[in-house]
């Protein structure tokens, strides 16, 4: 039984249909990546996931259970989401966004030990626990939205592009966490314009194209496929079609 099943998902919004038949799998412990061109539905499957958006067709599973109720019971069942943008809440203290990320938790005592454990994945986030996160640079602002995810003690992180506007060395840190993540017992469902970096650490990918899933499998041989490469990573392929 995977982890998390999707089942020919569809979606549409705004007249417009942004997933076509989606089918994908993520098993526990795994690190699977979706890699697609701007507004290929990558973002939209995500939401989907996390309760965000409703399906129009298809089946999704989590644990073995049926999910697409309330974003908030999806939450509660295990599952945490770290959106593109980050959505931290600016006017609020680093401590009040990560104490946020446990508002459904009533264990008080590993609470404490969770947001010690944030703030040893993140050391720059204890330095400014008491600061207002808006005044965050984005790669602080990057590291508080993955700490408050752990905050949730969810078993399922969606990351939708978690390196997105940030310098080479933040985003070495960020892949880094990524990595820290799984060997902490979470399993990840990756969205990410990085292909090569996000290509690197996953252990299986799906390139999705208009909403549709065009290729899938071990995420080195998708690396290694020619047209993945002439497409997302800046090498020309050497084979037709």
């Amino acid at each position: 039984m995977s982890m998390l099943s999707v089942t020919d998902l569809h979606v549409s919004y705004g007249g417009i249909r942004a997933l076509r038949g989606v089918s994908l799998d993520v098993e526990q412990g795994e690190i699977v990546t979706i890699i697609g061109a701007n507004g290929a539905g990558k973002s939209t499957l995500l939401n989907t996931v996390s309760g965000f958006l409703k399906p129009t067709q298809g089946e999704l599973r989590f644990k073995g259970e049926k999910i697409g109720q309330k974003a908030s019971k999806i939450v509660k069942a295990g599952i945490c989401h770290v959106p593109e943008g980050r959505l931290i809440f600016a006017n609020l203290t680093v401590e009040d966004n990560l104490k946020l990320g446990a508002y459904l938790r009533n264990d008080r005592r590993k609470i404490a030990k969770d947001l010690e454990r944030v703030y040893g994945l993140f050391p720059r986030l204890r330095e400014r626990m008491k600061q207002l996160s808006g005044t965050l640079s984005g790669g602080e602002q990057q590291m508080l939205a993955m700490g408050r995810a752990l905050m949730t003690d969810g078993d399922l992180v969606l990351l939708d592009e978690p390196s997105l506007g940030l310098a080479p060395l933040l985003v070495k840190t960020v892949f880094d966490i990524i990595l820290e993540f799984r060997d902490l017992g979470k399993t990840i469902l990756l969205v990410e314009q990085n292909a090569f970096k996000a290509l690197h650490i996953a252990d299986r990918a799906y390139v999705l194209e208009q909403g549709r899933i065009v290729k899938s499998g071990v995420a080195r041989s998708i690396a290694e496929d020619p047209a993945v490469k002439a497409a997302y990573l800046g090498a020309k392929s050497t084979t037709a079609g």
